[in-house]
């Protein structure tokens, strides 16, 4: 290790709350993103001599943590559920588009959505949109989109049989977080 990175004894105090806030948007469970934190530090502690200090410490036991939410998917996909809102979906679709396929409704000005990046409660008012999603659809925006996890790998990991159908569920998660991030921030500022 580096002159700048901690100590192992140091880690849960360094990059104890990252780690957490890093799985707990993607598991949504605190007790299942505390174990995840748990299981990740505790594989950095065997692993340790292997760090090769290529990169921070902290970069080092995300890449971890990754791989252990990954796995968690995988032991736990066959408690997910198969998506059955398709017709609220439908729904909330229907009445955005008229008969031509052109918007009804204009489309909010979002602004510099680089701005909100950085702005804590723009998070809170992401993960409350976030929370408000069925768990495959938060689950698939977050691997796909976030992670950048491959079509094939999502597929596996989520259950879909088709990548059409994880296309068409990730299309029609990122118009219901729209429209709640439209509600919940965007035209509050």
């Amino acid at each position: 290790m580096t002159q700048t990175d901690t100590s192992p004894e140091n880690w849960l105090n360094d990059y104890g709350d990252i780690l957490y806030r890093y799985a707990l948007i993607r598991v949504r469970s605190e007790a299942t993103a505390e174990d995840l934190v748990q299981e990740t530090l505790l594989a950095g502690l065997q692993a340790v001599d292997r760090f090769s200090g290529q990169s921070t410490v902290r970069t080092w036991l995300v890449g971890i943590l990754k791989h252990k939410i990954i796995d968690h998917f995988r032991k736990n996909r066959h408690e997910i559920t198969t998506l059955n809102d398709d017709e609220t979906a439908e729904n909330v679709l229907a009445y955005q588009f008229d008969q031509q396929g052109h918007w009804k409704i204009n489309l909010i000005e979002w602004g510099t959505p680089e701005k909100s990046m950085h702005d804590e409660q723009f998070w809170v008012a992401f993960n409350d949109c976030l929370s408000r999603l069925p768990q495959r659809m938060a689950d698939l925006l977050l691997l796909r989109t976030v992670d950048g996890l491959e079509t094939e790998e999502c597929c596996a990991l989520l259950g879909f049989e088709t990548d059409n159908q994880l296309w068409v569920t990730l299309s029609r998660t990122r118009v219901k977080l729209r429209l709640c991030l439209e509600t919940n921030w965007f035209s509050k500022e």
